[in-house]
């Protein structure tokens, strides 16, 4: 590297060599060249300037790479072409230098090294179609290049981004790619970035060269040489919205990090530098902040093919590698473990252990997860020992489970030598660990380790609980501030390995190999069948049970899983993954006693090889097949009876399946919702079929899915239907207008068991509801309607006010998020105290009331005797008006059992009034100010607006915390199950 005060540095030096007649033109050129390339101009450089001053200047006022830039065009129109040499030779030089630099820092200590040169070569051959479009993409003759691009490299956790980084750097070194392109790298890792505040890009660039003095003029001297490699992106620790107003182009002006990363991104700084981007799938929200339609957008995918290559590449003999091939293809878990290379590596070096010790029924012994890393863990330990592991190996176990406990429960990844001093573990510990392929130096946090993969520390997490070891404070974990991948927030992988070890099968893999037991086996299962009996009636409590099902799938024991299933009475299955499906199915089988499923789908990502070329999609892929097997297994189960398949796209296949399940003899599903489903107007003739079959099905949920006004027409046609017996119907937010309530009107009338109908959020307006409401006049029988947001006036409520006199069969009207004001208010006031008027609940929240009205709503509290339930919640009342309120409820005459008054902010007088009215009424329930019918919570008052789709993970965590302390950490942290 060029020193500093080398005379290739010296400005003067330069100056010097050049004549006063040379020196003149040069000033000359100079002052041209400034205005040419729009720099600020010195008013001190002119004709007159001494050649001290105007190198002084020069270096006070320009970006090295400006002045040099300028030094060199100008020498070489003057014909100084001996000087433009020197200028050249320098640069050369420190391409040399950087490329020495970068030989130092990616110096080959790879994982090859630690798990064999296969998996190097594996690397290399399967790899080559992405090195290709990285060679391509950086070469400006190429199709697939652009200027200012960005090379997105994706994958997940232990895919081989950093790997294919770090040999495409060494391909660079030698020679093999980009040869004309690029002449510096610049390496840059989350990890690293978020250790540091404010800096220039100058210093940014020299963080790695010594002394951290780098030749910063000559690398931004041409931006499109340069190549910025940022792994990590998804660890960033900050946000990238950075105004555009905010960001900096002087790479000599120190900046806070974020505006100095999203500067380079958006190349405000470097103009026409490269960037190779590594990230995890996890933040897809960077990626898109900073993706062009030019960029390119690579993942690390393991296919089927490219397995089959690893698992032959590793056994080295054709048949073995097929065996052990067919034996994970055939295991779906086992399949979705492999589906990275560390992964495969662990998986053929447990089967090939078990291979070596003479076992033949490998598909018996290798049925989930647990039993691969409790293979692969004894198999590391007694291949060392030479026979059964010692005492010795016993207490690195339990050290090292100790190690992986404390880690995750203080979001610790990666660990320090005082980490592993604090479990008692020494240096020669650590030796053989990394000897075994247990851990392994940490390719981001220097002089660290890392396990080997997450799978395998929350497999020894899983050990730690069971053994149990004491809690530790890892040094490490002490520190405020975490990255993202740190953050360790979700405990059901390992939840799943400890229900695995209460399989005697599975726990006895390691207590024969460690001639131990794990001792608190038995207490945790009477303890989790006592917990899940005492919370599994309750749907408050245990709201989603996809994490139980995968932890009792991998425990299987048939006994036990009946046990553990058999209080459940209402499930919620929510789908996410392949293996999901699987799981569920495995577990619904073995559920005697549920009354009501939940089936959501979200996506379902199916097994693709994604094809490496220039595009920025992230394609999701969903489906609607593949369910048959789960729908199937629940359609006997004769307690069933809500069936809800929201979120999900719903086939002819399916339908026809909906339609053999609910018109079985023994079929007792009362209730299917179908929410968020996508469906269409063409799709309401199958629906029509379902609810003409002479089914047991009594409500229909179709919420959020665009219908529309023809859609509704062919249902409507099929409530009239003698074989329907459908008795509520919720339509919510389903594109409705006024265009379909003639044919709803008509339903109203005719329909033999009709009884409750929801039209919220809908554009009915006024003459929809009209036409709604007429039939009501008469001898309709419809007992509940709810026009919640349904864009209605003042105008429409004297004809609520006639239904509401007329009509007694309604008992329910929800009218919420209307404009309905104090004229309409009074007017259904003088409805509700008409004798004739039977209704029981009316929703009124957020309906713009004023105090004007408090008067005619007291008057109703003290004259209606059949009002059990009133919400006027969110609307403006004053104190004066409240207090009328409140003094009606206490009113001899007043039924309301539940009613939702506006109470926030009310003087301390009304606030005493309300305890006295809840001491002489205790049996009246208040709704608070946040409670709102829109959030589909019921509490004797029917909900105006639906079910949400959001379905809510299961909180097991408790389960585990009261049993242990060890996992008393995890669940303050509100882990999720």
């Amino acid at each position: 590297m060029a020193e500093p005060d080398s005379p290739d540095w010296d400005l003067l030096w330069y100056l010097e060599t050049l004549n006063d007649r040379e020196f003149q033109i040069f000033k000359n050129y100079l002052q041209r060249l400034i205005c040419d390339l729009n720099l600020p101009k010195v008013p001190q450089i002119h004709s007159e300037t001494p050649k001290e001053q105007l190198a002084a200047l020069l270096a006070i006022s320009y970006e090295g790479q400006h002045i040099w830039n300028m030094l060199f065009s100008i020498f070489e129109r003057m014909r100084q072409y001996h000087l433009c040499q020197r200028i050249t030779d320098r640069r050369h030089r420190n391409v040399e230098a950087c490329k020495a630099l970068m030989r130092r820092k990616f110096t080959l200590q790879w994982e090859n090294q630690t798990l064999g040169e296969f998996h190097y070569k594996f690397f290399c051959d399967t790899a080559a179609d992405v090195f290709y479009v990285i060679h391509l993409a950086y070469d400006p003759t190429s199709p697939y290049s652009a200027r200012d691009l960005n090379v997105f490299l994706m994958g997940e956790a232990a895919s081989g981004k950093t790997m294919i980084v770090r040999m495409a750097v060494t391909r660079w070194l030698s020679g093999d790619m980009w040869p004309n392109t690029i002449s510096y790298v610049v390496p840059l890792t989350a990890h690293e970035i978020n250790q540091m505040s404010s800096l220039s890009l100058a210093e940014l660039i020299a963080k790695d060269w010594p002394h951290r003095q780098a030749p910063v003029a000559d690398i931004l001297s041409d931006p499109g040489q340069v190549l910025f490699i940022l792994e990590d992106l998804d660890n960033v620790s900050f946000q990238l919205n950075i105004d555009e107003h905010a960001l900096c182009s002087d790479s000599t002006q120190r900046v806070p990090i974020p505006i100095l990363l999203v500067s380079l991104l958006r190349r405000k700084m470097a103009p026409g530098c490269w960037f190779l981007i590594s990230s995890r799938f996890t933040n897809e929200g960077a990626v898109n902040m900073f993706w062009k339609t030019a960029d390119i957008f690579t993942s690390l995918h393991l296919s089927n093919g490219k397995r089959e290559i690893y698992f032959n590449s590793f056994f080295n003999d054709r048949q073995k590698a097929s065996a052990a091939l067919r034996l994970v293809r055939g295991n779906d878990m086992l399949s979705g473990l492999c589906r990275v290379p560390i992964l495969c590596w662990i998986t053929c070096s447990a089967l090939s252990q078990q291979r070596d010790t003479g076992e033949q029924d490998l598909e018996l012994c290798f049925q989930t997860p647990t039993d691969l890393h409790a293979h692969f863990l004894a198999g590391a330990f007694t291949s060392e020992a030479g026979a059964a592991a010692s005492e010795y190996h016993l207490n690195l176990l339990k050290r090292l489970c100790s190690l992986a406990a404390g880690g995750l429960f203080k979001n610790t990844l990666h660990f320090s030598r005082e980490d592993f001093s604090c479990v008692g573990l020494t240096e020669a510990d650590v030796s053989l660990l990394q000897t075994l392929n247990i851990v392994l130096p940490s390719s981001t946090h220097k002089d660290c380790c890392t396990f080997i993969h997450l799978t395998l520390q929350e497999f020894c997490a899983a050990i730690a609980f069971l053994m149990p070891v004491p809690p530790c404070q890892l040094p490490s974990g002490a520190s405020g501030h975490k990255e993202k991948r740190e953050q360790y927030c979700n405990f059901s992988q390992v939840y799943s390995f400890i229900y695995g070890l209460l399989n005697e099968k599975r726990r006895r893999i390691l207590e024969t190999s460690f001639g131990f037991q794990l001792p608190t086996v038995d207490a945790f299962r009477q303890h989790s069948l006592a917990y899940l009996k005492h919370v599994g009636r309750d749907a408050e409590k245990l709201t989603h049970h996809v994490s139980l099902f995968y932890c009792l799938f991998e425990n299987r024991e048939e006994e036990f899983v009946k046990m553990t299933v058999d209080p459940l009475q209402e499930v919620t299955v929510y789908l996410e993954a392949n293996n999901d499906m699987m799981v569920s199915l495995y577990c619904l089988g073995h559920c005697r006693h549920v009354q009501t499923l939940k089936l959501s789908v979200q996506r379902i990502f199916e097994g693709r090889e994604p094809t490496v070329r220039p595009t920025a999609r992230f394609s999701y892929v969903s489906t609607g097949t593949g369910f048959e097997d789960i729908l199937s297994a629940v359609a006997s189960n004769r307690s069933l009876t809500c069936l809800s398949l929201n979120c999900m796209s719903i086939s002819l296949n399916m339908f026809s399946l909906l339609h053999e399940i609910l018109t079985e003899p023994t079929c007792q599903i009362t209730h299917l919702s179908l929410m968020k489903c996508d469906l269409r107007a063409c799709d309401c003739r199958q629906i029509a079929l379902l609810i003409t079959s002479g089914c047991s099905l009594r409500k229909l949920t179709l919420s959020h899915n665009p219908l529309h006004d023809d859609g509704v027409h062919t249902l409507c046609e099929a409530l009239v239907h003698p074989d329907c017996t459908l008795r509520s119907l919720v339509l919510v937010f389903c594109c409705l207008t006024a265009g379909c309530c003639n044919f709803l009107g008509k339903a109203f009338l005719l329909s033999p068991s009709l009884r409750e109908v929801d039209l919220s959020v809908n554009h009915l307006k006024n003459y929809g509801a009209l036409i709604l409401l007429f039939p009501l006049v008469f001898s309709c029988r419809l007992e509940e309607l709810q026009l919640f947001g349904c864009f209605l006036t003042p105008e429409i409520c004297e004809q609520i006010a006639v239904v509401l006199a007329a009509n007694g069969n309604l008992k329910s009207l929800e009218l919420g998020s209307n404009h309905v004001g104090d004229t309409g208010m009074q007017q259904i006031c003088d409805a509700l105290k008409e004798p004739s008027c039977k209704l029981a609940n009316i929703g009124l929240e957020e309906c713009m009331l004023t105090t004007a009205c408090c008067d005619a709503l007291a008057s109703v509290f003290a004259t209606n005797t059949t009002l059990k339930r009133l919400n006027v919640l969110q609307n403006s009342f004053s104190n004066e008006g409240i207090v009328k309120l409140l003094e009606s409820l206490m009113h001899p005459n007043c039924t309301l059992e539940i009613v939702g008054l506006p109470l926030s902010g009310v003087s301390t007088e009304t606030q005493q009034l309300l305890r006295t009215v809840k001491e002489r009424k205790p049996e009246l329930i208040f709704l608070s100010e946040t409670w709102s019918a829109k959030e589909g919570r019921e509490i004797g008052v029917r909900p105006s607006s639906r079910l949400s789709s959001e379905i809510p993970h299961c909180n097991l965590q408790n389960m585990f915390s009261e049993f242990s302390p060890t996992l008393a950490h995890a669940a303050s942290r509100h882990l999720v199950l």
